[in-house]
């Protein structure tokens, strides 16, 4: 292909315009590489020497930051421990103490001793004894009449009595209280009292009512 006169003219411009540019560039390569080495010489340093620069990386005695919190070490709550694992102690039973023995007793709980009973009247001091009937129960002086001799008394007389005694009674004369009370007790009266005037002076007389029960 053959090219017009023009043509050529600007091929040959564009290459020396590029010719150029490759000159003024590396013309500034040079220019900047000699100031480099001539700061290093300035410095007062040998040149095969050169200031080590703080390395940019963690050293080994400072510790690695990794934006990381350090995991907590797991703890076990007590709350999660069953209940069942926890080993359970009962208290031991206090052995029992007897209680203190009082050293004396006091007079107020001191055990009462009831009262004894009065010898009996020997049988041959005894005085003789007449029973007497204010009931309308048939029999009944007969019946406590044989009781007393069963005990000791002689028994001289039994018989109805006319009247009003307000209870079975022992009567006794002057002296015979003693013994009026002991002939009381053997026949089941509850009751003594001093003779009346129409009974005689010598001797015990029993006079049974509505409420002998013997």
């Amino acid at each position: 292909m053959n090219r017009s006169p023009d043509e050529r003219g600007q091929v040959l411009s564009s290459l020396v315009a590029v010719l150029a540019v490759v000159a003024i560039v590396g013309g500034l390569l040079v220019l900047f590489g000699t100031r480099g080495n001539d700061s290093v010489a300035d410095s007062g340093q040998p040149a095969g020497k050169t200031t080590p620069k703080p390395s940019g990386g963690p050293s080994a005695s400072t510790p690695v930051q990794t934006g990381r919190p350090a995991a907590p070490v797991s703890s076990v709550p007590v709350s999660s421990v069953p209940v069942s694992s926890v080993p359970t102690t009962k208290p031991s039973a206090p052995a029992s103490t007897p209680p203190p023995v009082p050293a004396s007793t006091p007079a107020s709980e001191a055990p009462s001793v009831p009262p004894s009973s009065p010898a009996s009247i020997p049988a041959a001091n005894r005085p003789a004894v007449e029973v007497y009937n204010n009931t309308t129960r048939k029999g009944l002086a007969e019946d406590v009449a044989i009781r007393a001799r069963q005990v000791g008394w002689i028994v001289t007389g039994q018989d109805n009595w006319r009247g009003k005694i307000v209870s079975s009674t022992v009567y006794f004369p002057a002296g015979m209280q003693a013994e009026a009370n002991q002939l009381a007790r053997d026949i089941g009266v509850s009751r003594t009292k001093e003779a009346l005037p129409n009974m005689k002076k010598d001797r015990l007389s029993v006079i049974l009512t509505t409420d002998y029960a013997g």
